[in-house]
């Protein structure tokens, strides 16, 4: 489907183009970088704008261009490092907000459309179906219940609106994805519309319990779950688990998957002890690690 030329024009009002700038020290630089770009989206009229939390981890000057070439300073308002959403604030009232439709009701085979920033002003629209509604996981602790992928290949820059054919907002598109037909990952826009005020309030899904987290990047492969890398000075890499270490439990529950694995960690809360079975070489061991909150550490 080609999205309609009109419809398109209508919405790009409700986009923006994010520059964010990251002091070279903070933990986030490693792996993202400490100048990066992002597409954003007015979903309020009180200047709320919704992305994807990578975009501005760490950001200590973060400016938005609307369409219309206009220049603001955007400051965070939330990031919920387990949907992967951020909420920014702009000092602007008089634009146009995206309407939120319910990413809930959304089915396979369903027709949606990205509209991201490429640069300051400029905007490019993608097409295509939804094809997947099931779990994700990722590799930087990571996982939805529910996400979206869709053929619409992202043509911009990460954090830009997912529409459906009326308009409405149904995600916010985080990453590409390189499998047959499932071009692009989108954040279903619920998991910011269940937790609006507390996030708006107060920075956080208060009502959701804060994870352990430990630091590590788990990648499945054939022999089982392997530790491909570490984040610097988190708990994981100070309590001894190294690179290359294969996990076969969490406080003794042997754990098969991805999902597994984290299902298992996310049973306690940040700063819970847990004790994971290593396989290192042919050696088997336990290694103890005093979970973390993730926020705390990219605060």
């Amino acid at each position: 489907m080609d999205a309609q030329i009109g419809l398109v024009r209508a919405l790009i009002p409700v986009t923006l183009t994010l520059h964010v700038r990251v002091p070279g020290d903070h933990p986030s630089v490693a792996a993202l970088g400490d100048e990066r770009m992002g597409s954003a989206t007015l979903v309020d009229a009180q200047g709320i704008l919704l992305t994807v939390n990578y975009v501005v981890i760490g950001g200590r000057e973060i400016v938005a261009t609307l369409p219309d070439g206009r220049r603001v300073k955007a400051e965070i308002v939330a990031q919920d490092f387990d949907s992967g959403i951020a909420a920014l604030s702009i000092p602007v009232r008089d634009q146009p907000v995206a309407a939120l439709g319910d990413s809930r009701r959304l089915a396979t085979g369903q027709e949606v459309f990205i509209l991201a920033s490429t640069g300051p002003t400029l905007r490019r629209v993608s097409s295509g179906v939804i094809t997947d509604l099931g779990p994700f996981d990722a590799y930087w602790e990571y996982m939805l219940d529910s996400a979206i992928q869709s053929t619409a290949f992202n043509p911009g820059l990460g954090g830009g609106p997912l529409f459906d054919v009326r308009g409405r907002m149904v995600g916010i598109t985080s990453l590409n994805l390189g499998q047959v037909g499932r071009f692009s990952l989108a954040i279903p826009v619920h998991l910011f519309a269940e937790h609006r005020d507390d996030l708006l309030r107060h920075g956080r899904a208060r009502k959701r319990p804060r994870r352990a987290w430990v630091g590590f990047y788990p990648q499945p492969t054939a022999s089982g779950i392997v530790v491909a890398g570490l984040v610097p000075e988190a708990p994981a890499s100070r309590s001894g688990i190294r690179e290359g270490d294969m996990i076969l439990a969490v406080n003794f529950r042997e754990v098969a998957t991805r999902e597994e694995l984290y299902q298992e960690m996310w049973k306690h809360p940040a700063g819970a002890l847990l004790r994971f079975s290593i396989l290192r070489g042919d050696q088997r061991t336990t290694v103890e690690v005093v979970s973390g909150d993730r926020a705390e550490f990219y605060r």
